[in-house]
């Protein structure tokens, strides 16, 4: 067995196309068990930094920032259903309503990679679902407790985080070194910290191109 293949997952959690890069890659990861191991390490990216409290209605949005029509959202949103189902990643049908800022979402992964390893990508679905499945406002103290405390995290000690800017810092650092790296669009999936796969890649590719480094790492005899 070579060593295992660290993987940076760069992602916002308001991004739909994440929630699908994510079950698809940890589809891949199971399916290559006993043959490749890895270790996940999730990374903060913000789709809207400047998104105010309270967020902004969807289609606005994305009308706004991208300039779709209703037609193309209904679309895209189609999908995106689609290729959710397909990695057993269920969205709500009548879509999420709202796009909110997810700083303090971040800071509280940041706080899981560092106390709780373990529990972090437990605690990015259980925000994930939260923001895809059942349309929270993602900015909202007691949404995102209600995550930790569904994981097994200290909710006590997350409320206190949120309620400083405890993490901020580091956040913002590592924002800032992905994008120095180019990481303009998520997910961004970082393999040993040089090899990039863009996108909500379906769970083949992931397996393929893990495999593929695993093999090119292993010791030569």
């Amino acid at each position: 067995m070579s060593h295992a293949l660290k993987i940076d997952f760069v992602s916002d959690i308001s991004c739909p196309w994440c929630a699908i890069g994510l079950a698809a890659l940890e589809l891949a990861l199971n399916q290559l068990q006993g043959e490749v191991s890895a270790e996940l390490h999730l990374q903060p990216f913000e789709l809207n930094p400047q998104m105010p409290p309270g967020g902004q209605d969807i289609a606005e949005h994305l009308t706004q920032k991208y300039g779709s029509t209703p037609e193309q959202q209904a679309q895209i949103r189609a999908t995106i259903a689609q290729r959710g189902a397909d990695v057993g990643f269920e969205f709500n049908a009548a879509g999420r309503g709202r796009i909110y800022n997810t700083f303090d979402a971040h800071r509280l992964l940041h706080w899981a990679g560092v106390q709780a390893p373990h529990k972090q990508l437990a605690l990015k679905k259980a925000l994930l679902v939260a923001c895809h499945r059942q349309s929270q406002a993602m900015d909202s103290t007691e949404v995102l407790l209600a995550a930790v405390a569904s994981v097994g995290l200290d909710r006590g000690r997350a409320q206190t985080i949120l309620s400083s800017d405890e993490f901020a810092a580091e956040v913002r650092a590592a924002q800032a070194f992905y994008t120095r790296q180019g990481i303009h669009s998520v997910p961004a999936v970082i393999i040993n910290d040089r090899h990039l796969i863009s996108g909500g890649q379906p769970p083949a590719v992931f397996a393929q191109a893990l495999q593929q480094l695993a093999q090119e790492q292993e010791p030569q005899a």
